[in-house]
Parts: C-alpha cells; structure tokens; sequence
C-alpha cells in the first residue's frame, strides 16, 4: 500500500514538475517569444545567404529562405487576415503580399530579407510598449498585499485591502507602508522614489504624511490610515498610467485611419501596375511584377505607421520616471502646443500654509516676549494664523507662558489672561476698548498689509504691544519655474480667489506680469478666464490643487495636477499630474511635449522624404528589389530608434 502512494506521489510531482515546466515556457515564449524568432529569423536568413554566396542558388537556399520568411512573417499575416476579416487593410497585409510576391517571381532572398528587416522592426516597436508594461508592472509589484493592524498592544496581519480609515498600522523597518496615513508615533526615513520620483530618502516624525507602496527605513512607525485601497495615492498612479496607455494622441488615430485607406490604394495601383503596361506599353508581364513588386514594397507606410506612438511612449516613460504622469499621448501633444500657463495661488504658487514674517514690537515688549505672549493665547485655536504663530515660536525656542481665561471673538481674536495681565490678539480693526497705538504703527500695519500679508496685533489694557505679519509663502522653486517658462516663450498667469494686494504680492515674487493677474475670482470665474486666456494666447495650460480649481483644469487644454498635495477631483479631472509638487516640472514637461512633437514631427518627414525618393527611383530608374526593402525597411527602424531617444534623453530633454 505504501509503495503503490508512494508511485502515486511520484507521479503527482513529475505531472507538477512538466506542468511548471510547460508554463514556465508558455511565459517565455509570451515574454521573449518575438525576440526568439527574430534571432531564428536572422541565422536562418544568415546561413542562406552564406550558402548561396558559396555554392549558388540550390533548393537548401530556398527551403532557409523560406523557413525565414515563415519564422518571421507568420505573426505578421496572422494580424493582415484578422484585419482583413474585419474588412480593414493594414500595413502588415502589404508587407506579406510583397514578400510572396517577390517570391513568387523568383526573389527569395528579397523576400526573406524584407519579412526579416519587417520582423525587427515589429520588435522595436513592440520593445517601446513593453517597456512601459513593465514599467507598469514594477509599480503593482510594489503594491503592499498585506498590513499589520495594531490592536490592544498587539499585532494582527490583514489584506491591505481591508483596512479601513483611522485604523493603526505598525510598519516595521524594510517593510512597504500598506496606505496612505499620518505617522503617529516613531522616527524614520521612508524611501518614495515610487511615488515621487525622488531618490533621496523622507525623513518621517509624527503628524508627517505617509504614501501606501513606499519602503520604510529603519525605524518602526505607528501610521493611522487616512486613505485605504483603491483611494490611495499609489492605486491613482496605477490607473493613470493604465490610462496614458490606452490613449492615443489625435495624430496616432488620424495616422491609422489614414493607414487603411493607404493601403487600399496602395494595393490597388500594385494591382494595375501588373496589368496595365503589358496591356498598353507592351512590357512583359515578369518586368511588370517585379516594378510592382517593388511599388508595393517601397509605397507601403511602414515608417509612417511606426512614426508617433514608439515616441509618445517612450515620452511617457521617460516622463513617469522623473514624477510626471501623463493620462495619455494626447495630452503630452498638447503640451507641445501651451502657450501661457495659469497658475492657481494657494497650494500652488505657495506652499498653501501662512508662516509668519514680521514680528514688530512697540517700546518695552521684545519680540521674543511678544510671540512668546501671542502663542501662549493662539496654542489651542485651529486657525490656520493661529497654528503659524505657535510653529514660528517654537521654531525660535520660545517657551510659551501659561494662560487662562481663554475668550474667543469669533471674527475678532482671543483673548486670555498671562502672566498677571489682560492680554488681547486679534485683528487691527478689532472691537472693544480703545487701546493706545504707538506712533508710525499704522503706517507699518498698511505697508505689510500692501505686501499682502495678515497682520495680527497683540496688546494689553496700556495699549498696542506690537504686531505680527503672516503670509502664504511663495513655494522656492516658483520664481524659476516661471523664469524657464519664459525663456521658453510661454506666459504664466494667475488666477486666484484671494484680494488683489495679497495676489499682486506673490505674483511679484513670483516673477508674474501685473497684467497677468486675476484675483477675486469664484471657481466658475477661473474657468471663465481659462475660455478667455485661450482667445487672447493660445493654448492653456492650467495648474491648480484644489476642489475650486477642477473647473479651470477641465477648461483648459492640458489640466497639470499638484500630486502629493492635491485634491481627489483635481487629480481626477487633470490630465498630467506632478507627483512630487514641484513646479519646475512644468517646464520639464513642456519641453517634453515639445520634444515629443518635434521628433514625431522629423520620423513623418523622414518617412514621407524617403517613401517619395523611392517610388520616384522605381519609375525614373528601376530600382532592384533589395534596395527597395533595405530603404523602406532601414527607414521604419530609423523612424522607430529616433522615438526611442526620449527613453534616454528623459524630461530635460532639449
């Protein structure tokens, strides 16, 4: 009985072992099969041809030339009849009848050189799309599968896909942050690279933001989830790119329709070349095979089909890699075309948090003492002003003083007893008793209020202890953002719905034209003025973080999403997103655009150039048959290897 199981599980594990062995090469031939009959292709071709240039033309030549043709073209025919069946005609169709047709009077060589040099071509461009694939399938690798929730002082491993918001994780060092969270214990360094694009690593503390799929570093941290599963940041990446390779650009579909109805014609005056001159010129029906033979070798759109899309996405890769999505071709072609670029303010322009920037003390306060005072009263207010002046106190190492009988006006300020007195912050217009102004005070409130900053003052029952300037800061990069889009020759401009001084402030910091400008604007304004900035300059692009922005992004030709920061529906409504929320990406993927145009531009006159040289020389002169396929064939992968740059030349290309 036991030998007859132990035969049994002998038998179970060598039908395993043949089954994984099977799949294994039914993996490869999906992965690497077009690059394996390629490589046949070629030494079948190559053994022909050395045996023909040793012994002649024998029935072994034409059997390897035949193998070659077979190797290499049975895909290709494959894909001519189901396009056919569909009643279509495709550039595959035209390069198959060539090649049997070249054989046919006797060319095998020609032939077999021609379905070679197709074949390859075919991979090439196949290699663009896999690249992105792989690209893409990189990034699902990095998907977390599984959490470790942390519940009563213990650890409990789930799906990733289970949790659920405000639920705790514990990631451990090394491992992948299954959600996006808000750190809420532990210190270390998280590894973004696949969300931001950056190499160098995050450091981590509490209350800092965490992105489901990045790699924590050394030490442990306690993460509350804020968005789970398909709502992460990672999840929106994913189905972006899905989406960029779905999309194809308005010059790649018109370039297929245009492909149908070229080869029809194509094949037409191939057909009519073969009857007409022995009809009417008196040639002979073998003359006039072979020059149609060569017309339709020579004619056929290979080069022009394979123009565009290697480009687009060897474009889009080279873009993912540097933190800029692309939701499609068509999109990096519009950019090619931007010529003023809008700027929502907050969030975008700015870094979308105030900070403090003065801190003026009447006689007898020091300014330490004075922030120290106004922190003591804004430290457990939400306001955004509030949170600022006890961020810039503890930033200066300032101990706040104890306070109590706290007191809010709502719309006014606070107020609260410290240290022994009665003390009041709040705005310069604020109500209540009158309070002593010292001289020149008002002058200081409205020059830093004309430099559009949020001023605050601070006093006591014996008057105005001194103020404090808040501000939105403009982000670093911003002003050399806008710099390169200049020197490009496109425009920025800004839309905002904050008041014109503030807006006028940051734009001049910004580096923006005054006349640029739009403030006070509602959402359905900014959208507006998008409508009106096309009119007036051309193509629009519009950057923007928020829910308010949406409409302006939808508006314009290319909606440019802030990734890190931004809102849901901006990210859904825009069509580029910068993941890691640096505004000098935006000329990076301008130039890019332009690039990609550019060269798709260069492979269509390049293709059209040399289709036209060659049908001319088979008219005017009779061209041979294998300069045809070498001319028409070397153009394709030309046309193929120049979209491929972009792979290597990346965002900042030239």
């Amino acid at each position: 009985m036991n030998g007859s199981e132990t035969r049994l599980e002998r038998s179970a594990d060598r039908t395993r072992a043949y089954d994984n062995l099977l799949q294994t090469a039914r993996d490869y031939a999906r992965t690497h099969g077009e690059g394996v009959a390629i490589l046949a292709c070629g030494l079948l071709l190559a053994a022909a041809w050395s045996l023909e240039a040793g012994a002649g033309s024998s029935p072994w030549t034409v059997a390897l030339y035949l193998g070659t043709c077979l190797i290499g073209g049975l895909r290709k025919a494959a894909e001519g009849l189901k396009s056919l069946m569909a009643r279509e005609l495709d550039v595959n169709l035209l390069m198959v009848a060539a090649a049997a047709g070249a054989a046919g009077i006797g060319y095998w060589k020609e032939g077999a050189v021609l379905i070679f040099i197709f074949a390859l071509s075919g991979a090439l461009e196949s290699y663009t799309t896999d690249r992105s694939r792989r690209e893409l399938g990189a990034l699902l690798r990095m998907k977390p599968e599984t959490a470790l929730r942390w519940e009563n002082g213990s650890e409990i491993e789930m799906p990733a896909d289970a949790l659920s918001v405000g639920d705790l994780v514990l990631v451990k060092p090394g491992s992948r942050i299954p959600a996006d969270g808000i750190v809420r214990e532990g210190l270390s360094f998280v590894n973004e690279a696949a969300i931001t694009g950056e190499s160098m690593p995050a450091d981590k503390k509490p209350g800092d933001e965490v992105y489901a799929g990045t790699i924590n570093g050394q030490g442990a941290l306690f993460v509350a989830v804020t968005r789970p599963g398909e709502s992460t940041l990672f999840a929106k990446i994913v189905k972006l790119v899905q989406e960029a390779e779905a999309e194809k650009p308005a010059s790649q579909r018109f370039m297929e329709r245009f492909e149908r109805f070229y080869a029809g014609a194509v094949l037409a005056l191939s057909a009519l070349l073969i009857v007409l001159p022995p009809l009417l010129l008196g040639r002979s029906w073998d003359a006039a095979l072979y020059q149609a033979m060569v017309f339709l070798v020579v004619a056929s759109p290979c080069a022009l089909v394979a123009s565009i899309m290697p480009a687009m996405l060897s474009a889009i890769s080279a873009g993912a890699r540097r933190g800029i999505l692309f939701k499609g071709g068509v999109h990096l072609e519009a950019l090619g075309a931007v010529r003023i670029v809008a700027f929502d303010k907050t969030g975008t322009l700015t870094t979308g948090r105030p900070d403090v920037t003065d801190v003026v003390a009447a006689d007898g306060t020091s300014e330490r003492e004075l922030v120290g005072i106004a922190g003591a009263l804004e430290r457990y207010s939400e306001h955004p002003l509030a949170q600022a002046i006890v961020r810039y106190a503890a930033s200066q190492g300032i101990v706040l003083p104890a306070a109590s009988d706290f007191y809010s006006e709502t719309g006014i300020g606070v107020r609260a007893r410290v240290d022994g007195g009665d003390w009041r912050i709040g705005k310069p217009d604020m109500s209540g008793a009158a309070v002593a102004q010292p001289p020149h005070m008002g002058e200081t409130i409205a020059r830093l209020e004309a430099e559009g900053k949020t001023v605050v003052l601070l006093s006591d029952d014996r008057g105005i202890a001194g103020l404090i300037a808040l501000r939105d800061t403009v982000r670093p990069e911003a002003r050399r953002a806008v710099a390169r889009l200049r020197e490009m020759g496109v425009k920025a401009a800004m839309l905002t719905g904050d008041r014109r001084t503030t807006a006028m402030a940051i734009a001049r910091e910004a580096g923006i034209a005054p006349e640029l400008v739009f403030a006070g604007l509602l959402p359905a304004d900014k959208a507006d003025l998008v409508a009106a900035l096309r009119a007036s300059h051309g193509t629009v692009a519009m950057v923007g973080d928020g829910v308010n922005d949406a409409p302006a992004l939808a508006a314009s030709a290319v909606g440019i999403a802030m990734g890190a920061g931004g809102s849901d529906t901006a990210l859904e409504t825009a069509n580029v997103v910068l993941l890691r929320d640096d505004l000098g990406h935006i000329a990076d993927a301008v130039r890019l655009g332009r690039r990609t145009t550019n060269v798709a531009k260069q492979n269509i006159g390049f293709a059209l150039g040399v289709i036209l040289l060659l049908i001319a020389a088979n008219f005017a002169a009779g061209l041979a048959l294998p300069l045809g396929v070498v001319g028409h064939e070397g153009s394709t992968i030309l046309v193929i290897l120049n979209g491929l740059r972009l792979l290597r030349e990346g965002a900042s290309a030239e």
